[in-house]
């Protein structure tokens, strides 16, 4: 899961930025509105947390904009106001929940879980491939002997960073998607070591997985086939 804080406090934007990439998010971080109206357009994003009071463009024109322009990704409003009207219009620009701050860090990711667990819950999370199950939302990797849900289904335990490598890939079946997209999608912007961890991670799944499901598209990237 993919997130964007856009939040100009610059401690606490890192604070929670930190705080998320510990329970497993890949998260990006942007301290002015149209610089995170820009980010939210242009990436692909499971959830954004949204200040309010911000400079260039403030959070109810950035959640108003993206909504206008069609764009349904999860948006949990933060402020430091308060008050019926506040929420009512954060909400009535499209926002999907709102914390006022002083927040406690345990409320913000349990509101976090909440708005992902919605988001997954539309379309279903389940990719069934030959014997296995694939569920993005429960993020659990089943293999069954004959294809089908029974008694006989066996969990294959995968890292985060595995089950979210092969999330990129399941969601793409059948597609290229590229080494610079999974690290992208999988880790973030700010990641600079060697880009040659997907490849030490989709060895990896290959391993688990049991079956030549994913194939090397040489100088493309890697493409997830369903078996026939």
């Amino acid at each position: 899961m993919r997130l964007l804080i856009v939040e100009d406090e610059k401690r606490l934007a890192l604070s929670l930025a930190k705080g998320l990439t510990a329970e497993g998010y890949a998260v990006d971080v942007v301290h002015d509105g149209v610089d995170g109206l820009h980010r939210a357009t242009e990436g692909t994003y499971d959830l954004v947390i949204l200040d309010i009071m911000l400079p260039g463009m403030n959070g109810y024109r950035v959640c108003s904009t993206l909504r206008a322009a069609g764009h349904d990704v999860p948006i949990l409003m933060l402020t430091a106001k308060d008050g019926e009207y506040d929420e009512a219009e954060g909400l009535d620009t499209g926002a999907d929940d709102y914390l006022t701050k002083p927040f406690s860090y345990v409320v913000l990711v349990a509101r976090v879980k909440a708005l992902l667990r919605r988001r997954a819950a539309s379309p279903s999370p389940v990719h069934t491939l030959g014997n296995l199950k694939i569920d993005t939302a429960a993020r659990r990797v089943l293999r069954t002997a004959d294809g089908a849900t029974g008694e006989g289904d066996t969990e294959i335990t995968l890292t985060a960073k595995e089950f979210s490598v092969l999330e990129q890939l399941v969601v793409r079946v059948g597609q290229v998607v590229s080494k610079a997209e999974i690290l992208e999608h999988v880790w973030d912007f700010a990641y600079e070591g060697d880009p040659n961890i997907v490849e030490v991670y989709v060895s990896a799944l290959r391993r688990k997985l049991g079956a030549p499901l994913i194939k090397t598209v040489r100088g493309a990237g890697y493409r997830l086939e369903a078996p026939r």
